[in-house]
């Protein structure tokens, strides 16, 4: 089930780790980045995936992701969202802007559309009325999902740097953005009806766990200053 992502600027925008600004440390960054990508890809559910990710990487005391409903906020459904929904017009979209959070980590924040009628009235009811993340409220129905895009918002390293000479180091901190990557998904029903359409970006906060210390580069480590 998607974990469903707000589209508020600052839910995303909060100070990001410190990863060195080092060939390494952008080949790292990238790798952690397609790791949870290719998480994300192959699961039936963005919550529990982002979930696992907070317990393995000993994000929060308690791995439990917390959702923000973003109340009075409305956004229509394109045609195209109603045409994979198999919903016509005359058809009511719910609509739903939440952030997913891992203690005080805000992993992603979501648009997401799901038509009302194919759901329970208990589950209507906890969408409506709670903060409960959509995958944890829908996982009755079997879910199932179907990326239609996933996207790399940012790219730690050039386009081609895999044939290429190692990137200079400056020494400092990586300069992250507050969003890395973003996916649209259909929710399918086990019985294959669709029931949902949720846009998900994953933020800098997903790079924001303990880090055993690495060797210093020696680019960084010959521009130190000697000491006495």
């Amino acid at each position: 089930m998607g974990a469903e992502v707000a589209g508020a600027q600052p839910a995303l925008s909060e100070p990001a780790p410190s990863w060195p600004d080092t060939h390494l440390g952008r080949v790292e960054v990238l790798a952690v980045m397609e790791g949870l990508n290719a998480r994300l890809l192959a699961s039936r559910s963005a919550t529990a995936t982002l979930e696992g990710w907070c317990a393995d990487h000993g994000m929060a005391p308690t791995p439990r992701l917390a959702a923000s409903l973003q109340r009075a906020v409305d956004k229509p459904a394109s045609d195209e969202t109603r045409q994979r929904l198999n919903a016509g017009p005359e058809t009511r979209l719910g609509y739903r802007q939440v952030r997913l959070a891992c203690g005080e980590h805000v992993l992603s924040d979501a648009d997401n559309w799901y038509v009302p009628e194919r759901l329970t009235p208990e589950m209507n009811r906890l969408l409506e009325t709670t903060d409960t993340p959509f995958g944890r409220a829908v996982q009755a129905l079997g879910t199932t999902r179907q990326t239609i895009e996933a996207e790399f918002l940012w790219h730690p390293l050039p386009k081609g740097w895999e044939q290429a000479p190692p990137s200079a180091s400056t020494c400092g901190d990586l300069a992250i953005p507050g969003r890395l990557f973003r996916h649209r998904a259909v929710l399918f029903t086990a019985e294959r009806v669709p029931f949902s359409e949720v846009v998900e970006t994953y933020g800098a906060a997903i790079l924001d766990f303990p880090r055993a210390a690495r060797p210093a580069d020696p680019a960084c480590a010959a521009a130190l200053p000697a000491r006495d």
